[in-house]
């Protein structure tokens, strides 16, 4: 099958661009699309990867030398973090340049990074101060339908792995993930993170994916997977600061000392997630019973990555309470404005929450509107809304 790869823009290329720090930094997981968004939006920077045995080791062993090389140029760094030893370097790099253009700032200095603990390991001793920080993950719903209608049944199943959708065909979407869990999640995240339990990690990673949009078990997990709830915390750290996982908090304030305090737990995409769960195709969700929490997680997602992307500093939370009230997500956009978002993969009627007590008593003066965020459909019709649309009716 012949294949046709094309450029998929990304929602965060408008806040890199707009941005001018001389150091750019840009997180996120492997075949997320960093180094591709670099190159697409920096084509008068010199690229470096330090993927490559010799620059790294040119890199680590003597940084003004590899530096120096570079002297009046732009410069892109991917992955920076193999070689810590090249921060300082960095940092003086920019100060001077700071100095000498008082007035004039640009970015001259772009680093990209997928091991996260590394990365931020060097940065905050070495950068601090003198950095702009932008993380990019997989491709949104919203980024994919722009240039696809690709089924959300299919994007749920194999997430938003960009090569999967520039180059259609090229690879089969159970290799691709294995590959990546292979070899992203079982060595680079292990190693980094000084997990000395490696088959007990994996198998916490695959339990951890079957409790999408549950609340947050220690003690379950860690009898299932053979090891101490401690350990469990540490490795749910681990997830998180990879990027590759997100807690959601239960909403609180002084009012609400009835709610649930537990967090739930979601990845940032479902492919991994799928995967890692063992599904096999798309038209294996319709009849398993993860298809409902798996959609929910695909909203999440796609909430995170809209407030990721525009920089809009959302908070998101979900709401339970002792008393039985439930509802998926409760963004708050500032400090008095919120909103509801049920998830059902069916468009349904909502109930009305101005009835909940709990939330009458937080919210008095001004309950939050809802809206329901379902699968399929072409419109917005009310309160419900297709999750192709999310963003588009969100940033309205």
């Amino acid at each position: 099958m012949e294949s046709k790869s094309f450029w998929i823009d990304r929602d965060l290329s408008n806040s890199l661009n707009s941005n001018h720090e001389v150091i750019q930094i840009i997180r996120g997981p492997r075949q997320c699309g960093k180094t591709s968004l670099m190159l697409h939006h920096a084509e008068d920077f010199v690229e470096v990867s330090l993927d490559d045995p010799g620059l790294r080791h040119l890199a680590q062993t003597d940084p003004e030398l590899f530096l120096g090389q570079f002297k009046n140029k732009k410069i892109f760094i991917d992955e920076a973090q193999y070689a810590p030893e090249l921060f300082p370097s960095l940092k003086r790099m920019a100060d001077l340049y700071k100095r000498a253009n008082p007035s004039k700032r640009k970015t001259i200095i772009r680093l990209t990074g997928s091991n996260q603990i590394l990365m931020d390991r060097n940065v905050k001793e070495s950068l601090a101060g003198r950095a702009s920080f932008f993380e990019l993950n997989t491709l949104s719903v919203s980024e994919i339908r722009r240039y696809s209608p690709t089924p959300i049944q299919e994007i749920l199943y194999q997430g938003g792995w960009p090569e999967l959708y520039a180059n259609p065909g090229v690879r089969k979407v159970e290799k691709f993930l294995d590959d990546f869990i292979n070899s992203y999640v079982e060595k680079d995240v292990v190693l980094a993170a000084g997990i000395q339990k490696g088959k007990e990690f994996l198998l916490f990673l695959r339990l951890l994916a079957g409790r999408v949009g549950q609340l947050v078990d220690l003690t379950h997990l860690g009898n299932e997977a053979g090891v101490n709830n401690k350990t469990i915390k540490e490795w749910i750290s681990v997830l998180e600061r990879m990027h590759l996982i997100a807690l959601v908090m239960p909403y609180s304030s002084n009012l609400s000392s009835r709610l649930i305090k537990t967090p739930k737990v979601y990845f940032l995409d479902t492919g991994l997630a799928c995967r890692l769960q063992g599904q096999s195709g798309p038209s294996s969700m319709l009849t398993s019973p993860q298809q409902g929490p798996m959609f929910e997680n695909l909203v999440f997602s796609e909430l995170y990555k809209l407030s990721i992307n525009y920089q809009l500093g959302w908070r998101i939370y979900f709401w339970r309470s002792k008393a039985g009230e439930e509802i998926d997500f409760l963004i708050q956009k500032s400090a008095h404005d919120y909103f509801f978002l049920e998830v059902k993969v069916s468009a349904q009627n909502l109930g009305d929450i101005s009835k909940y007590p709990e939330i009458k008593k937080v919210f008095e003066k001004k309950i939050p509107p809802i809206y329901l965020c379902h699968q399929e459909g072409e419109r917005v019709l009310g309160p419900n809304v297709p999750i192709a649309f999310l963003k588009e009716f969100l940033l309205k």
